[in-house]
């Protein structure tokens, strides 16, 4: 197995898609310790910094301090304590639906709903570019899935008419891309839902807590909170937990909880991760100048790459998409980075499709004038000195 694992290696090298791992010694900061070096850090999730806010650690510490360190079994068994229900509860008022269901992740709250809810004989319209947990969701439901091409709503619209079959139709759709950072045309696909009677689920993990009136996500942004039969999320981005959701009617939780293997066989959140995010609710729904901070170092940062003669994907959210093309060039970019103390990735096929390799860049609320600043002249000095601006 060696042998050939070691060949398969060889070939992944040779395409410039060798993936190693790098170590912390600190928290996702806009500035942290990786490798026995400081770095700033433009790579991290923790989009309003709450990841490393001293209100969760005080929460998670006592949520520890009464339940312990881990949750001890399933929520169907003897994992489910009056918290989980207490930040369902929570998560459902910052959404504004009727109810809430927590998952050990986002990735497991997509694939539960996904492959419990759709069935043999069910079609699936599916972004092009949504996140792999939808993908595997798609697979696992057994429903035929049909892939429109990215945020294409005459491609969608023409699939959409195609269709003959007799059962449910789901279109489902990233709010918020994770690559490129640009936000799914809602309108659009509502509209195209009731044409042709579909449903509709979005995964908003990277909109909660950055879009919309007090962090309530794509719908919202849109006005359009009450069209949307599933949303997904996590805890584990602006709110600087751990965890995922669903955020659906009352009809829709019980059917989960009953029938989503993904929740039935998972372990519960432990006690420290559901305080963290009850807090980190809070803090989003009582101080919007922490969105209206990340936004506005969004914006900056992007202009500035832009007019440095970048090639900025467009976009309004803290995820900042420069085209490389090629998986060397965008690695060695990010190599020359890391010299100049900047931690930000190079994302290589199959996370992208070939030739379309990049750097992902992400800001947060914390980041200071004065550290995009330092990102914006590093970067143009690179990006001058292997001609690609």
């Amino acid at each position: 197995m060696d042998d050939w694992l070691r060949k398969e290696l060889q070939l992944i090298e040779e395409q410039g898609l060798t993936r190693k791992l790098r170590s912390l010694s600190t928290g996702n900061e806009n500035e942290v310790v990786m490798n026995g070096k400081k770095f700033l850090l433009f790579s991290s999730n923790n989009y309003l910094g709450l990841a490393t806010d001293n209100r969760l650690k005080k929460k998670a510490t006592e949520g520890i301090l009464k339940y312990g360190t881990g949750a001890g079994g399933s929520r169907l068994t003897t994992g489910n304590f009056d918290i989980h229900e207490q930040l369902e509860c929570e998560i459902a008022d910052l959404k504004k639906t009727e109810a809430a269901i927590v998952f050990s992740s986002g990735y497991l709250a997509n694939m539960g709903v996904i492959s419990s809810v759709m069935k043999t004989g069910d079609m699936i319209f599916s972004d092009a570019w949504n996140h792999a947990s939808i993908i595997d969701g798609c697979r696992l439901s057994h429903a035929k899935t049909i892939v429109y091409e990215h945020a294409d709503m005459v491609d969608l619209e023409r699939k959409l008419r195609q269709s003959h079959r007799d059962g449910k139709k789901l279109i489902v759709t990233d709010g918020v891309f994770s690559m490129d950072g640009d936000i799914a045309p809602l309108p659009e696909i509502v509209a195209l839902a009731k044409e042709y009677k579909a449903y509709i689920m979005v995964d908003d993990a990277h909109a909660t807590g950055v879009l919309g009136n007090a962090g309530r996500g794509t719908a919202d942004y849109y006005g359009l909170k009450d069209e949307i039969d599933f949303t997904v999320g996590t805890l584990s981005k602006a709110l600087g937990a751990e965890g995922g959701f669903v955020a659906a009617s009352s009809i829709a939780k019980n059917y989960l909880l009953s029938n989503a293997r993904s929740f039935i066989f998972q372990t519960a959140l432990s006690p420290s991760a559901i305080e963290a995010a009850r807090e980190g609710i809070s803090i989003v729904q009582n101080e919007p100048q922490r969105r209206a901070q990340l936004l506005k170092n969004a914006q900056y940062l992007r202009l500035q790459l832009e007019q440095c003669g970048f090639v900025v994907r467009e976009g309004k959210t803290p995820i900042i998409s420069l085209i490389m093309g090629g998986s060397h060039e965008a690695m060695q970019f990010s190599e020359k980075l890391i010299d100049e103390g900047i931690f930000i990735p190079a994302i290589r096929p199959p996370t992208v499709p070939k030739g379309s390799s990049r750097l992902r860049i992400t800001v947060m609320a914390t980041h200071t004038i004065g550290q995009l600043n330092t990102v914006i002249s590093k970067m143009k000095k690179i990006g001058e000195e292997m001609r690609i601006v």
